[in-house]
C-alpha cells in the first residue's frame, strides 16, 4: 500500500493491486481491446465462491468462464471488463437464483470492506461519519464518481444527491457490464460504502436493472431513521475499523 494517500485528492496514485486511480476523471479506460474494471469484481467472487460453496465450485465456474487461470493466480491490475462479465453470466447460469445472488452480494460486501480498508484515506474515514449525513453523502458521491470507471467498466456512472434533512441518493450505470439481476453485487459495494461513511445502517432500492429489461441500472440509497446521536458513534466506530466484518442486509431488493 502506498504512503501517500491520494486516492480523494486530485492527483493520480498507484494502489497496492496495480489500480491506476484517476481523481479528476471517471473515463473508462480501455487498452484497444476492452474497458478496463477493478480487479475486485473477479477477486473478491472468487472468494465468495469459494467461502461458500468450496474451492471445487469457485474452480469449476471459473473454468467454464474461459478464466481459469485466474482462480489460481487473481489478477494484479486493471482487466478487461469481459472477464468479470463472463464470470457472472456463469455463475448465474449454474448456481439457482438464490444462491447466485447470496455470493454475489458477498462479493459486493468483501469489494466494500477492501475499499474501505485500502481506498479511502484513514482521515477521509475519519471525517466523513462526523459530517451530517447530506454532507457525508454528497462527498462520497464526488469520490465514487470520479472512481466510477473500476466498477462501472465501459458503463456510464451518474450519481445526485437530493436534500437535505433526508438526503436521497441515485446513482445509475448506463449499459452496465456487470448487470445481474438485481444486480446483488453493486448493491452490497454501495450499501457497504454508504452504511459505513454515512450512515449507521442504509436502504439500497434497485427499482431499475437492465437484466431485467430497463434501460440502465438505478439504485436508491436513504439513510435509516432514529437517534443521531447514537449512530454518529457506530458509523465513526466502523469507518475506524474497516477490518470489521459486519455482515450487510440484503443490498438489493
Amino acid at each position: 500500500m502506498p504512503t501517500s494517500e491520494a486516492r480523494l485528492s486530485g492527483r493520480e496514485a498507484e494502489g497496492s493491486d496495480g489500480e491506476t486511480e484517476l481523481a479528476r476523471s471517471g473515463t473508462p479506460i480501455s487498452d484497444g481491446n476492452g474497458a478496463r474494471i477493478g480487479p475486485n469484481s473477479l477477486i473478491q467472487t472468487g472468494q465468495a465462491l469459494a467461502a461458500l460453496f468450496g474451492e471445487e465450485t469457485a474452480r469449476m465456474i471459473f473454468d467454464r468462464a474461459g478464466i481459469g487461470h485466474r482462480y489460481a493466480n487473481p489478477p494484479g491490475t486493471m482487466l478487461d471488463e469481459r472477464e468479470p462479465q463472463r464470470l457472472f453470466a456463469m455463475l448465474c447460469d449454474t448456481l439457482s437464483d438464490q444462491d447466485a445472488t447470496h455470493v454475489l452480494a458477498e462479493a459486493g460486501h468483501r469489494t466494500g470492506h477492501y475499499l474501505l480498508a485500502n481506498r479511502i484515506p484513514k482521515p477521509a474515514r475519519r471525517l466523513l461519519p462526523h459530517l451530517p449525513t447530506a454532507v457525508s453523502s454528497r462527498l462520497l458521491v464526488l469520490a465514487i464518481s470520479a472512481h466510477a470507471w473500476t466498477f462501472a467498466g465501459s458503463g456510464r456512472f451518474s450519481a445526485e444527491v437530493r436534500g437535505w434533512r433526508q438526503p436521497v441518493i441515485h446513482l445509475a450505470i448506463k449499459n452496465n457490464p456487470l448487470a445481474t439481476p438485481g444486480c446483488p453485487w453493486h448493491g452490497a459495494v454501495f450499501e457497504r460504502l454508504f452504511g459505513t461513511l454515512t450512515a449507521t445502517q442504509v436502504s439500497v432500492l434497485h427499482p431499475r436493472c437492465q437484466a431485467r429489461g430497463d434501460d440502465c441500472c438505478e439504485w436508491t440509497i436513504t439513510a435509516a431513521t432514529g437517534s443521531r446521536c447514537p449512530a454518529r458513534m457506530s458509523r465513526r466506530a466502523a469507518a475506524d475499523r474497516p477490518d470489521r466484518e459486519d455482515r450487510p442486509s440484503q443490498a438489493s431488493r
